[in-house]
């Protein structure tokens, strides 16, 4: 086995840019994906190896992660394509990250911990912007205060998402919200609650509940069991997700669906929007004796902190800096983790 990774996926929009962040490092990953036609032309361009096998062609996908130390999954939606590369991982003693935002994803991953500690190997969901800057975060926020029960997180993206990212919630639209009480992950309305967030720097914006990858992994890192997440929702978007409560049974159709995702536009964000882009965070845990602490945080665009973040933790993992089980980036590398991406600032409130 050699000591470098396998980017599967490497064709996506977020894949792709992993890669091509990941030839700037001079690191020589082996990527792969189903469609030859699209893989071979990126690994011809930045001069890796690469192999072509679909998630379900079991013999090659077990060959190629005997191939690698770790791999870094991007071909999503993950909740239709986790569990067969998660597997194979177990089977093969190999690290498994993605880059995941799904609740299910990451309960199905927390559900292998005994499994993965038995195989020697860290199984780590959400190696990108869902979950690193918001699980530093909580973090931080739970280590100004460890008797915390109550934990709000939130964020405002400005930039544009990416094919994938809005395949992935298109097909969940309609499915409502998750918060988490007293340590169990509850079922909401979409657009349960909605609050006024001060970003700083005189961004206000209201914030609306979503059913964000904190609501799982801020639990398994802080232990806090009382968690909401919001997200600032462009133009209408409130108002549909509320729409969304009673048409549910439509959207998720497959008639629906596929018009849906068959008018999702290609690709992401550019290199030009990216680096115009950023991303505010804001975070407040209390508890019952009533403390509590505040905190803000910027980071460059999501796309960015995603590529930087996995490629990030690829390297400690490569470097036997790893933790075996489930972990969550915050748990295995603290709370100053994020702050390892240049562009990112934090401030504590009160």
């Amino acid at each position: 086995m050699d000591n470098t990774f396998l980017i599967y996926g490497a064709n996506g929009y977020t894949g792709e840019l992993i890669t091509r962040f990941a030839a700037d490092r001079g690191l020589k990953p082996t990527i792969a994906g189903r469609n030859e036609a699209a893989i071979k032309p990126i690994a011809e361009k930045y001069g890796f190896d690469y192999r072509i096998f679909a998630l379900d062609e079991t013999e090659k996908l077990d060959a190629a992660l005997n191939e690698v130390a770790m791999v870094l999954h991007c071909a999503g939606p993950f909740s239709l394509t986790s569990k067969a590369m998660g597997e194979a991982c177990l089977r093969t003693k190999t690290h498994y990250t993605d880059i995941t935002g799904e609740i299910a994803v990451f309960e199905a991953c927390a559900a292998a911990d005994q499994k993965a500690k038995e195989a020697g190997i860290m199984v780590m969901p959400g190696v990108g912007f869902d979950v690193v800057p918001s699980d530093c975060l909580a973090m931080h926020l739970k280590d100004r205060l460890p008797s915390a029960t109550d934990l709000t997180l939130a964020w405002y993206g400005m930039g544009r998402m990416s094919h994938g990212t809005q395949a992935t919630m298109t097909m969940n639209v309609g499915k409502g919200g998750a918060v988490r009480r007293d340590g169990k992950i509850m079922p909401v309305p979409a657009a349960w609650r909605t609050r006024e967030i001060d970003f700083g720097n005189g961004v206000v914006k209201t914030g609306v509940t979503i059913p964000w990858g904190d609501v799982s992994t801020a639990y398994h890192s802080t232990g806090i069991p009382n968690i909401e997440v919001y997200s600032v929702i462009p133009g209408d978007g409130i108002r549909l997700m509320k729409i969304s409560r009673y048409l549910g049974w439509l959207l998720a159709t497959k008639f629906v669906q596929k018009y849906l995702q068959r008018n999702i536009p290609p690709g992401g964000p550019s290199d030009h929007e990216r680096m115009r882009g950023k991303t505010l965070l804001w975070g407040e845990a209390s508890d019952d004796g009533g403390n509590r602490v505040e905190a803000r945080m910027q980071a460059p665009e999501g796309y960015t902190v995603t590529a930087v973040a996995a490629l990030n933790i690829a390297e400690k993992i490569l470097a036997g800096n790893f933790t075996p089980g489930y972990q969550t980036p915050a748990k295995a590398y603290g709370a100053d983790l994020i702050l390892e991406i240049p562009g990112v600032e934090r401030q504590d409130i009160n």
